[in-house]
């Protein structure tokens, strides 16, 4: 007579956490991130401690992502000048994703594959909805950021990551006609507070939030 085997399953509590707690106090679920567990405060204190070109930059302090995204957002408003808010927010919060995941190097993303761009676009869009975005960005308004976001890229190669111009021609096009940009990078805490400011005045011309009569968008 033959013996059952048994066939031992991983419990609960031996499962691989797929949650990350916030200082907010949130747990965002890394698999399926939900709005409601997305704060901007966990995401400028995440982006502000991000550096770009994993932090091999010049400087006494690394060129953040919360530093990175504030400038992206004004190249976009200089290139298209009247840029309604709700856009102006999306390009703030264009890299919003990796005060989760860190901010992988292009190469390194397109090794890792398709799966890492499923959870990058799941958490993208949680974040979208979370600041009354929608989901998916309109494809010239994503054309527009990553214009943006190149331009930045541009200057923060010649002036911290140690590319010649003609490298960063190559790999990032120029500049926007009329845009130039003296790169001082900040430290964190500033970083944070300028990320922070920027939503709030974007956030409140939108409606999100309340907006104090000062605020402007230009």
């Amino acid at each position: 007579m033959g013996h059952l085997t048994a066939v031992s399953r991983p419990s609960a509590k031996s499962a691989p956490r797929a949650w990350q707690r916030m200082l907010s106090g949130r747990r965002l679920d890394l698999l399926d991130p939900s709005p409601f567990d997305i704060e901007v405060e966990d995401i400028a204190h995440g982006l502000a401690r991000v550096a770009r070109w994993n932090g091999q930059t010049i400087g006494e302090h690394g060129f953040s992502v919360a530093q990175h995204s504030v400038v992206v957002e004004e190249i976009a408003a200089h290139i298209r000048p009247g840029l309604e808010p709700k856009w102006r927010l999306a390009a703030l919060l264009h890299d919003a994703s990796e005060y989760v995941i860190g901010d992988m190097i292009s190469p390194f993303k397109a090794a890792l594959g398709v799966s890492y761009k499923t959870f990058e676009a799941r958490l993208e869009d949680a974040i979208h909805v979370r600041f009354g975005l929608p989901p998916k960005t309109p494809p010239a308004i994503k054309k527009l950021i990553k214009s943006a976001d190149k331009a930045c890229a541009y200057f923060e190669a010649t002036q911290l990551a140690g590319f010649t111009r003609a490298e960063a021609l190559n790999f990032f096009g120029s500049p926007p006609p009329g845009y130039d940009l003296v790169i001082d990078p900040l430290p964190v805490a500033q970083a944070q507070a300028r990320y922070l400011e920027r939503y709030k005045v974007l956030a409140g011309a939108i409606g999100i939030i309340p907006a104090p009569d000062a605020w402007h968008t230009e």
